[in-house]
């Protein structure tokens, strides 16, 4: 490799956008020829657009298998660093939309789906009524903590989820915009006996017939934390699953019991007839958080999103930072 590369000579007068696009697609691809079909060019041109990136920079970017082609270290590199500029490439145009039309925009985000079930209702309606021409896309998933590569790979603006593990212990790409702190609690409908009691304990609904997440769940892991620490064996489990409408049916019609975020039954309770039932759960809260990548420049329909999360959850959940 040369020991200096003349960026005005070699680089800035010779390095095209189409190129470097032709090239990130060559290695999402794997193949030369896949990538010419999804460009509509012929396989020769886009060997000829690597080879002369190459003959800029003096390294070589790919390497050439049987099986296709796989970027080298200084393929990686220019991979890595060439998606963020072409990222920001794009916020840009974001902003330039956004500046010609404040109300309009798109806006793309990954939330867990307890989140999405229940404070992102109020927080979408609210967004709504101010920029109803904005463009919204939201990806759920059952993990609290959303851990879908889609922020880091600039799929998402940004990542609605409950943290479980402390802020400050964030991996440090991540900037994290704190909302408010959620908890556990135990859960029974309004006509059951439990729900005329003004304490509980735990060893007394030992042997009720409980609905919970399935075992891989970070509330079924958190339940079982409680139960092991009280030296109480797991209750029996009469329905397993992720569907809220499921238990909340089952809940309002029976004698069952559930745990669910304190943010669920905030907002749930009152119209399919639950309670929160007196019982003591030693476990810590876990923040709720907007999830950003601290690399990356906010769109303004992005930052105008995080304005009206922070003005809904201030009068709907308590915002005691953890």
């Amino acid at each position: 490799m040369s020991k200096g590369i003349n960026w005005e000579a070699q680089i800035g007068r010779r390095l095209r956008l189409r190129d470097l696009h032709a090239f990130f697609t060559v290695v999402r691809s794997g193949s030369m020829a896949k990538a010419a079909a999804q460009l509509g060019v012929s396989q020769p041109a886009v060997s000829k657009v690597v080879a002369d990136l190459e003959h800029a920079l003096g390294v070589r970017l790919l390497d050439r298998t049987r099986k296709g082609v796989e970027p080298t270290l200084y393929g990686q590199a220019l991979l890595k660093r060439g998606l963020i500029a072409f990222d920001e490439l794009k916020q840009g145009i974001k902003d330039i939309e956004s500046l010609a039309d404040p109300a309009t925009g798109q806006l793309t985000m990954g939330c867990a789906d307890s989140i999405a079930a229940t404070v992102l209702l109020p927080i979408i309606d609210r967004f709504f009524a101010h920029y109803p021409r904005v463009a919204l896309r939201v990806d759920t998933a059952s993990s609290p903590m959303f851990d879908d590569p889609g922020l880091r790979n600039r799929k998402y603006d940004l990542v609605l989820a409950r943290v479980l593990t402390p802020l400050a212990d964030l991996a440090d790409d991540l900037s994290a915009d704190f909302l408010f702190d959620d908890r556990l609690v135990v859960a029974a409908g309004m006509h059951t006996r439990w729900a005329r009691r003004r304490k509980i304990e735990l060893a007394e609904l030992v042997d009720e017939p409980w609905m919970l997440a399935p075992t891989d769940s970070w509330s079924y892991a958190r339940l079982t934390e409680v139960f092991r620490a009280k030296a109480l064996s797991m209750p029996k489990v009469s329905l397993m699953t992720y569907s809220l409408p499921l238990i909340f049916h089952f809940l309002a019609n029976g004698p069952t019991i559930s745990i669910f975020p304190y943010s669920v039954m905030r907002l749930h309770a009152a119209r399919d007839a639950l309670t929160i039932l007196p019982v003591d759960l030693p476990i810590r809260p876990w923040p709720v958080a907007i999830l950003t990548l601290k690399d990356r420049t906010l769109s303004p329909v992005a930052e105008r999103f995080i304005a009206c999360a922070r003005e809904v959850v201030k009068s709907l959940m308590p915002t005691t930072r953890p």
